[in-house]
């Protein structure tokens, strides 16, 4: 699957089959975080890959209740920054602009091999740092729940057109 198909491809996928992912597309999806860009080659991303079904249980109860899906998933990667929490010269926090590049590459490895994923932004960090025994000083950034779709078909995608989106040489929206 060529990179452009992956990302035509990749949906949020919020139900999933109940078996496991082999360890070898586990590596796969680690892999391409490892060779993800970073703000002054700094790395910062770190991941927790959960497959125990209680741990990833509790993790819904006391973080994301709302999102009960995720109990469902085989695999759950926990994306975190081991950060000094400087900006760049633009005045966005490095790691956030690191750890979503990191989190991009695992989604469309994801989608490449058969899988599928939903980024979760929304969850409280402190219940997945006392379960997974994170220190205070880490960063909780995404919660990436992996796993085969139950619907593997894509799903049509409503987006604006590119003269929305696009102008150049000057702002002129």
């Amino acid at each position: 699957m060529h990179v452009q198909d992956a990302m035509k491809t990749r949906k949020s996928v919020r139900s999933y089959q109940s078996r496991s992912v082999e360890k070898d597309k586990v590596d796969r999806i680690l892999e391409a975080a490892h060779i993800a860009p970073s703000a002054m080659n700094l790395q910062e991303w770190r991941i927790v890959v959960v497959t125990d079904s209680s741990t990833i249980r509790k993790i819904v109860e006391g973080a994301v209740p709302s999102q009960k899906f995720i109990a469902e998933t085989p695999l759950l990667f926990v994306c975190c920054a081991e950060t000094d929490k400087a900006n760049m010269k633009c005045g966005h926090p490095r790691y956030a602009v690191d750890l979503s590049i990191a989190v991009d590459h695992m989604m469309l490895a994801a989608v490449e091999i058969g899988l599928g994923t939903c980024w979760i932004g929304g969850f409280t960090q402190q219940p997945v740092k006392d379960i997974l025994n994170i220190p205070e000083e880490i960063e909780v950034f995404a919660l990436l729940p992996v796993g085969y779709p139950d619907d593997p078909s894509a799903a049509a995608k409503r987006r604006k057109s590119i003269d929305e989106i696009v102008c150049y040489d000057t702002w002129n929206f």
